[in-house]
């Protein structure tokens, strides 16, 4: 049985919206309606549409401007647009900003009929192609990408479709949504799939050899440039560059990042002589840029430039029902790893107890503590007590207990052990969890002799 297919309905007019829906109804569409442009982008949000029927003339948001704001939520959506304000010059306008169609006011039912069939008719046409997008093995990485829920179908769908372009794109999720994982998707469905890949952790970056990490330099360009090296941006050449947590930049690196994205030039340190590039550039943070800015630590300038396409990566407590789906797959991955014997199954109880948390670490600390489960497990298989110690969290008269009367430094000292040990002592990891540098994040540990406490395997 083919699935109905989703149509919005987004007319300020009252009579439209009812017209339409009575219409299509008939033909074994699933109509949502929504009165403006704010509410239609809200229903986007939320759920995939094959259809988007939009009025040209509304308040708030004019018709053109949600067309340009819905392709950027999915690009694959059909969008129809219908007007009583039907010029050829709104038409061309509607159509270069990528409308599949263009009907004016009034329209019969035969009418709407035909043009919402042939923009079905398309998506069906262009879904048959694109089919293997929602195989999770079509992508690399696939941990993170696994789900079925509608907004990580949406993300799959975005990734192969902003993934054959250029375009500058800014994903946005909290630690562990797996950023660095989508970007790599990105250049795995591009063109650039056979140049390199370079993946630069800001954070990591110390301010006074960023510029030089970034754009490379010239032999005696500083105390100990013996030699001259190539940037990041131009090992990147012909392929993609992540800037990952770029929120950490400096503002003098950000500068010089302005112009590379403006000019598509490098200038190495201590060279005059600029360098083109051919990159493709993709920033990610957990960061708010926009508070950022307007906070005076990000330039506006450079935000709108990386802010070409947005890509927001939903938390795990946003995505609850992908989680017996991805509790499968990490159990199934570090299963194969046990070399005495492997494990029968995870049983339905303990998943009912992983559906339970709200994972602040998202999908890498659901992995974590899937991997450290099959790696302590005496047992046949994975129950709920295999995983009882590890979620259980203090009460709120527990942590108000431990805390009361603790000297401050003794207290940054436990929570800075606390979220070592929930990474596995990696230091990158709990940095971006604390959202401070790396390096700041070494020195706290060293002062407080934590990196003593590693585990041998980790040393």
């Amino acid at each position: 049985m083919i699935a109905p297919s989703n149509v919005l309905i987004i007319d300020d007019d009252p009579a439209m919206r009812d017209g339409c829906l009575q219409t299509l109804s008939s033909r074994e569409c699933r109509v949502s309606l929504a009165e403006n442009g704010e509410d239609g982008l809200a229903c986007l949000q939320c759920e995939p549409f094959d259809v988007v029927l939009l009025d040209l003339r509304m308040p708030h948001i004019q018709g053109l401007d949600a067309l340009e704001r819905i392709r950027l939520i999915d690009p694959e959506v059909a969008v129809i647009i219908i007007t009583g304000f039907a010029t050829v010059e709104s038409a061309v306008k509607a159509m270069k900003r990528g409308a599949f169609d263009f009907i004016p006011k009034p329209f019969t039912p035969a009418m709407l009929r035909t043009v919402v069939g042939r923009a079905l008719e398309q998506q069906r046409s262009a879904g048959s192609a694109r089919n293997d997008i929602d195989e999770v093995g079509d992508i690399p990485g696939v941990g993170t990408l696994i789900g079925e829920t509608p907004v990580m179908k949406r993300l799959r769908r975005m990734i192969r479709r902003i993934g054959s372009s250029s375009s500058t794109v800014l994903i946005t999720g909290e630690s562990g949504t797996g950023k660095e994982l989508v970007a790599r998707a990105l250049h795995h469905h591009s063109p650039r799939a056979q140049a390199p890949f370079v993946a630069v952790d800001c954070g990591c970056l110390v301010e006074s050899l960023a510029e030089a990490r970034l754009f490379g330099h010239v032999r005696g360009a500083f105390t100990g440039a013996d030699c001259t090296r190539p940037g990041m941006f131009e090992q990147a050449d012909r392929g993609t560059i992540l800037l990952d947590e770029v929120s950490n930049m400096s503002g003098a690196v950000q500068h010089k990042l302005l112009r590379v994205l403006q000019e598509f030039e490098i200038t190495p340190v201590g060279s005059t002589q600029p360098i083109g590039v051919d990159v493709r550039v993709i920033a990610a943070t957990n960061a708010d840029l926009g508070v950022r800015v307007k906070q005076g630590s990000f330039r506006q300038d450079l935000y709108y430039r990386l802010n070409v396409i947005p890509l927001r990566l939903p938390p795990l407590r946003e995505r609850k029902e992908d989680i017996p789906l991805l509790a499968e797959h990490f159990f199934h991955r570090f299963n194969r790893k046990r070399r005495n014997r492997q494990l029968k199954n995870i049983t339905s109880g303990a998943i009912c107890l992983l559906e339970e948390r709200d994972w602040p670490g998202n999908v890498r600390e659901l992995e974590n503590v899937i991997e450290r489960a099959a790696v302590l497990c005496d047992g046949d298989k994975l129950t709920e007590q295999d995983f009882a110690d590890h979620l259980a969290e203090p009460t709120e008269e527990t942590l108000r207990a431990g805390s009361r009367n603790l000297p401050l430094r003794e207290a940054e000292r436990d929570h800075i052990r606390e979220v070592l040990a929930s990474h596995n002592f990696n230091l990158a990891r709990t940095a971006r969890a604390l959202q401070i540098d790396r390096k700041t994040l070494r020195n706290k540990a060293r002062k407080y002799g934590l990196l003593d406490e590693r585990p041998r395997s980790h040393s």
